[in-house]
């Protein structure tokens, strides 16, 4: 080519190099520039990326760890209701009501009048210590006025508490004092107790109020149960009305006391968790010793755990109303900031193999928080008939008695909620905080004839010659509440109840007025009655005479044959369960078998999940997935390919249904038993 022609196509040649430069410029930003405004390939690329977008080009200048704190709640309850975000500066009091303690100055207080009353003063701490005194009005924090708005319970606590050993310097007015007192005090370690009462009911039978589970829980147990064990006591009642739960290891623990040996407590399992058994290990102090355990709509989680373990175990009664219904496990995950976040790893399943998780809809905790009060709306706090169980969820405790998941657990005997004597005038009284407010004040004005009185029952025939139900009626009409004596004397009992029980409790504390309470608790009456009668121990059902043809004797036969397997301990059965397991694998048709049809376990069943975990390399392995009433086959690949199934909570495989039915050599199905021509007694459904 001349040089004349490789000019005239030159303007071209350059054009199209520009061009595949521009091309591939942009190929190699969109692909090697991390991913700024390019491809993202993966989710959690696409979440980081569209911060690093936003702190680079947004309009306006965002505090980036602001909307990353305000997004992590967010994330985290798209998931279940019970994983969640705890910021840095909540995290210590977080942990701290577990832990066992935390480090204060020692005083309970109440907020009147825009002040901080001291209601009471910690024995042993920092503040009895330098002589502060129940009834004070801490009026200066640090050399600075702390009254009036800016008052709060939240700001009080804050500059209340502070790290062990620092000192803060209070103002104080005592009634009677004409000068401010000044006090200086080192903050210490205070104990956060778990267990509010310990007492003798009666001269036969004890009880213990537990209100958490945390590290402490367990050695104050023991302490109680050595309280009573010397008071001869021959029975308890474990109260764990309104315990939300804590630490699963301390239930493990508590429970560990009452059982025999190598009794299932409880079971964890999740996508990434493998099966875990908690088992008691015979060290038990109070083996034989009649329990009753009181439960309610508050009670759940760890609370839900000792409840489940005591009655599939059949070793005492519960009582009460049903529980919440949290069965899922949280792990604890700490960030280099101080924050955490508490993430859902696993549920937990009680010893009969039920889950008493309720249901959600993920990312709906609106619903999920207000179930209590729809049960309330169903009627399920005042008859048992209004409360509706799962009937797919039904499972049996070691005697046979048959038991729900899916939604809390039932108590055996069912105590309905006292409405006797509320009116409107004392639901207003109490919603309006009036009761606590006045108890409080009537304390404060007669504090110093009060303290002569040392216990309950001397501190309330004082109460119950001082008229106080007319002294209340006139405060609560001083603060806006119009008299309404019809009303208030049909509600004379309810009033007099929480006005003697809360000035008892700022008298003589929680202990006194938990047993001022008890005397009247119906729950707590039925369950004396119970222990009275050497009822406290569950009984098997009664056997019913089979009858070939009944198909409901058929079922009962079922119940009967499980009740004899349950008789067997956890070790026991996963002893049995590897000897089964070897002579199958020993079996020609095993050994021969390409494709095995089998069963992931639950409950009492032949354990089975090591030895799908051990063949699916080698075989390949079809576990069932509960559609409705009708089975979906799927091949086994592996646990992290596994998720919790909705019908019964069995662990089920992911991906396609395998439909290849003339594959299967080998069906291997669980059954409680078979009859004398090898037709299978056990619940079934039908493949799809």
């Amino acid at each position: 080519m001349s040089k004349h022609r490789t000019s005239r196509f030159m303007p071209v040649i350059v054009a199209v190099s520009i061009v595949a430069g521009i091309l591939i410029g942009t190929f190699y930003a969109n692909h090697f520039s991390e991913n700024k405004l390019g491809i993202i390939n993966t989710s959690s690329n696409k979440l980081n990326a569209l911060l690093r977008i936003i702190d680079d080009q947004y309009v306006d200048t965002v505090n980036m760890g602001e909307l990353v704190e305000d997004a992590m709640p967010q994330i985290l309850g798209e998931l279940d209701p019970h994983s969640s975000y705890i910021p840095a500066k909540d995290l210590e009091a977080v942990n701290s009501d577990l832990k066992g303690s935390f480090s204060g100055i020692g005083i309970q207080f109440t907020i009147q009048q825009d002040t901080i009353h001291v209601n009471s003063v910690i024995q042993g701490g920092p503040s009895e210590k330098v002589g502060l005194m129940a009834g004070d009005r801490i009026i200066e924090v640090d050399d600075s006025a702390f009254v009036g708005k800016i008052v709060t319970n939240y700001e009080s606590m804050k500059r209340l508490k502070g790290p062990k050993g620092s000192e803060v310097k209070l103002g104080v007015f005592r009634p009677g004092e004409k000068e401010t007192l000044h006090f200086t005090i080192v903050r210490g370690d205070i104990p956060v107790k778990s267990v509010d009462a310990a007492y003798m009911l009666n001269d036969k039978f004890g009880y213990i109020k537990v209100n958490k589970f945390g590290e402490t829980t367990y050695p104050e147990l023991l302490i109680s149960l050595a309280k009573l064990n010397q008071a001869n006591c021959e029975g308890v009642v474990i109260d764990l009305r309104g315990n939300t739960g804590g630490y699963m290891g301390a239930a493990i623990q508590m429970v560990n006391e009452f059982l025999p040996k190598n009794r299932l407590i409880v079971y964890t399992q999740g996508r990434k968790s493998p099966r875990e058994n908690y088992t008691s290990n015979g060290t038990g102090s109070s083996q034989k010793m009649p329990i009753v355990v009181l439960m309610d709509e508050g009670s759940a989680s760890a609370s839900e755990i000792f409840a489940g373990a005591i009655q599939d175990n059949d070793r005492g009664t519960i009582i009460g109303r049903r529980s919440f219904g949290k069965g899922l496990v949280q792990q604890p995950i700490d960030f280099s900031d101080g924050s955490a976040i508490r993430l859902t790893i696993a549920r937990y399943y009680t010893p009969s193999g039920r889950c008493i998780q309720k249901p959600y809809v993920k990312g709906n905790d609106a619903n999920y928080e207000m179930d209590i009060l729809t049960r309330y709306e169903h009627g399920e706090f005042f008859s048992q008939d209004s409360i509706k169980q799962d009937q797919s969820q039904i499972f049996e405790t070691s005697l046979g008695r048959p038991v729900y998941g899916g939604g809390g657990i039932m108590p055996d005997i069912f105590v309905p909620q006292d409405t006797t004597g509320v009116t409107s005038y004392y639901r207003m009284s109490v919603n309006r905080g009036l009761t606590i407010q006045f108890a409080f004040q009537y304390t404060d004005n007669h504090r110093a004839e009060m303290q002569k009185y040392e216990t309950e029952e001397s501190l309330l025939q004082y109460l119950k010659h001082q008229n106080i139900l007319e002294q209340f009626a006139r405060f609560a009409e001083s603060k806006g509440l119009k008299r309404r004596n019809i009303l208030m004397y049909k509600s004379q009992k309810l009033f007099e109840t929480n006005l003697y029980g809360n000035i008892i409790y700022n008298m003589l504390g929680m202990e006194a007025y938990i047993e001022y309470l008890n005397k009247s608790d119906k729950t707590v009456l039925k369950a004396l009655e119970v222990l009275d009668k050497g009822e406290s121990f569950p009984k098997a059902p009664e056997p019913i005479e089979p009858k070939v043809s009944d198909e409901g004797t058929k079922k009962q036969l079922r119940k009967q044959i499980a009740q004899e397997k349950r008789r067997h301990d956890i070790t026991e059965l996963m002893t049995k369960s590897a000897a089964l397991l070897e002579k199958l694998e020993q079996h020609p048709k095993f050994a021969s078998a390409r494709t095995v049809l089998l069963y992931y376990s639950l409950g009492d069943e032949v354990q089975t999940h090591d030895f799908v975990e051990k063949w699916h390399r080698q075989k390949t392995i079809l576990l069932p997935v509960v559609k409705g009433d009708e089975l979906e086959l799927r091949i086994y690949a592996g646990r992290q390919n596994l998720k919790n199934g909705e019908a019964y909570h069995i662990e089920e495989p992911t991906g396609e249904a395998f439909t290849a039915y003339e594959k299967i050599d080998l069906a291997i199905i669980p059954g409680v038993s078979f009859d004398a021509q090898s037709n299978r007694l056990g619940r079934g459904k039908r493949i799809l």
